[in-house]
């Protein structure tokens, strides 16, 4: 087993060398071996590195605490009277019917595409990712419009059934609770469906047969093998769905539903009282924890999940009858249906409608703000998700990996705490100076972080580092130890192999996790609608407030756009994926 390893590693060095345009013979200066010694030295630089980073992600959620237990105004006591148990239970709600229905279509639709043929199984194997392009509060203003009274929809049965008014039938509400379960379903069921998919495709057929030669029948093989093997997978796709349906802002204020997050901004903003808005975040971040517990439970025992054999068969399709394989065609096109094509075709047709109107300075200056946040954001998401990964890939120590850890929790925590969090301490930094520079120079310094762009990139770098991490990091860990230890032979600095040996390897890696920051932060409400300058509008802004005002053909070019800049991590997560199947396939076949 030993000759196939060497093989390996001498093609990646080989690659780097050549390929990459690198030699390590005379193509750049050997580092002073002296930048080794003290070992100890150069070990606690990468160390305090990312430990500071780690501290400065933390801040805002520290900020948070700070305040909710020790506010200027103390008003817990008349929220938990009053309002409190109401946010309390319509977030419950509203988190559990969510991941009941995106565990269903999502596990179902994931289930049909890997393991049966039928008409139209190609298209929707990588169709059923793209409602993830389609934020859930674009999807809500669009339904709204389709489905309310003055609608296309009950207009027409007005016509057909010649009603006149609403009391002359029963038209269910789309702005109800219901509704906007029904909304997120929509375009978060992809969580799942992506981690499912990828779970029933590592599972050996191999299992399946020695149950079925056991006796099992088909329904008990689905819930008693296949379904518990991909558990762990399953349980972090509904982790994500539930934070996500925690960070909603735009989908609950439209529809009027009283959850915890838009209690934060009625507290904070409504009653002017940030003190008591750090409470509710306090609290939001206890069910955050709560779901990052259940998913770091689910992942313990993960090994026992795995199949015992080394040799691994792939699971061969089955083909549906006629009955069956219209039925699934159906199934796997209703979320797409509902969950993209219709919202896209209602927003361009919007778009043609108001493309006079819409197309002007304001539209221009929207997109260029969401554009230069958007890439500042990832720019700094990228420069530090590969600080983190390259230190500990140098000192793996359990320092190390804490400081990791903790910096990757950004990702878990709403855009609305993330905000308040954001402006405790930029506000009193800003106080601060101001205080000194008046009684000092006679000056007023005025906002210099609070309030300002630096705030907003800032927020969006916490909020989506542990996404730039996660796709650099895999990368960093396909390149062989032996590469760096070849380097440092040679003399080479851990900052010279880093920018002449790994970043060439991991720009792959680097250019999809810019890519995902930027959408995620294109998409980005909550924390914008608060951290943003004064008169700064991006297009996520501009959707909700047309929105509010009820203009929403006015905001469907603004939309639109968002939609489509979202198709681009939709398109590389389905190459990323049958990409990694075919090498999986070939790996196994040489290793058969």
């Amino acid at each position: 087993m030993s000759q196939p390893a060497k093989t390996n590693d001498k093609r990646l060095l080989t690659s780097a060398s050549y390929g990459g345009g690198l030699t390590f013979d005379g193509d750049a200066p050997a580092a002073d071996p002296s930048a080794y010694a003290p070992e100890q030295k150069k070990r606690s630089g990468w160390t305090v590195a990312a430990l500071l980073v780690a501290a400065i992600v933390c801040l805002p959620l520290f900020s948070v605490i700070w305040l909710a237990f020790f506010p200027e105004e103390n008003i817990w006591p008349h929220l938990f009277r009053t309002v409190l148990s109401t946010y309390v239970l319509n977030t419950i709600v509203l988190m559990i019917g969510v991941a009941l229905g995106t565990f269903i279509i999502g596990t179902a639709t994931a289930w049909l595409v890997t393991h049966y043929e039928f008409p139209g199984r190609s298209l929707f194997n990588w169709a059923l990712l793209l409602p993830f392009a389609v934020p859930a509060y674009v999807i809500a203003y669009v339904y709204t419009d389709l489905l309310e009274f003055a609608g296309p929809v009950q207009s027409l049965l007005r016509s057909w059934f010649d009603w006149q008014l609403a009391s002359d039938y029963y038209f269910p509400k789309i702005r109800t609770l219901p509704g906007a379960i029904i909304m997120m379903i929509l375009v978060l069921y992809p969580y799942v469906y992506l981690l499912a998919r990828a779970a029933f495709l590592e599972q050996s057929t191999s299992i399946a047969e020695a149950a079925r030669s056991l006796g099992v029948s088909r329904t008990a093989r689905i819930f008693r093998i296949a379904l518990p093997m991909a558990r762990p997978a399953i349980v972090v796709g509904l982790s994500l769905v539930m934070m996500e349906t925690l960070n909603d802002y735009g989908t609950v204020d439209y529809f009027a539903v009283r959850t915890l997050t838009a209690g934060l901004y009625d507290t904070w903003l409504g009653m002017n009282n940030l003190g008591g808005g750090a409470q509710i975040a306090t609290l939001i971040l206890v069910f955050v924890m709560v779901l990052i517990g259940l998913e770091k439970s689910s992942r313990r025992n993960q090994q026992n999940f795995q199949p015992s054999s080394s040799r691994f068969r792939l699971s061969s399709r089955t083909r549906l009858t006629r009955f069956s394989a219209v039925m699934a065609t159906v199934f796997c096109a209703l979320p797409v249906l509902f969950g993209f094509i219709i919202p896209a075709w209602v927003l361009s047709g919007y778009t043609i409608s108001y493309f006079e109107n819409s197309w002007n300075q304001d539209f221009y200056r929207s997109a260029l703000h969401s554009i230069g946040l958007s890439s500042g954001a990832a720019l700094a998401a990228v420069c530090i998700g590969v600080l983190l990964s390259y230190s500990k890939r140098l000192h793996p120590t359990r320092n190390m990996n804490v400081s990791v850890g903790i910096a990757s929790l950004g990702y878990a925590v709403p855009g609305a705490v993330l905000a308040i969090g954001v402006i405790i301490p930029f506000a009193a930094f800003d106080n601060a100076i101001d205080t000194l520079a008046t009684r000092f120079f006679g000056v007023s310094t005025g906002l210099l972080l609070s309030g300002t762009v630096f705030a907003l990139v800032f927020a969006y770098t916490v909020r989506f580092l542990a996404m730039a991490y996660g796709s650099i990091n895999s990368s960093m860990k396909k390149i062989s130890p032996h590469m760096d230890d070849a380097a440092k032979s040679l003399g080479h600095s851990p900052a010279y192999i880093l920018r002449q040996v790994h970043i060439p390897l991991i720009r792959g890696g680097m250019l999809t996790a810019a890519l995902v920051v930027f959408v995620d932060c294109m998409k980005e409400l909550p924390a914008t609608l608060v951290l943003r300058p004064f008169n700064f509008e991006t297009l996520a802004t501009q959707v909700y407030q047309f929105a509010s005002d009820e203009l929403i053909g006015q905001s469907a070019i603004y939309a639109l756009l968002i939609v489509l800049v979202g198709l681009v991590p939709v398109i590389l997560l389905s190459v990323r994926i049958d990409h990694s199947r075919d090498i999986g396939n070939h790996t196994r076949d040489i290793g058969d």
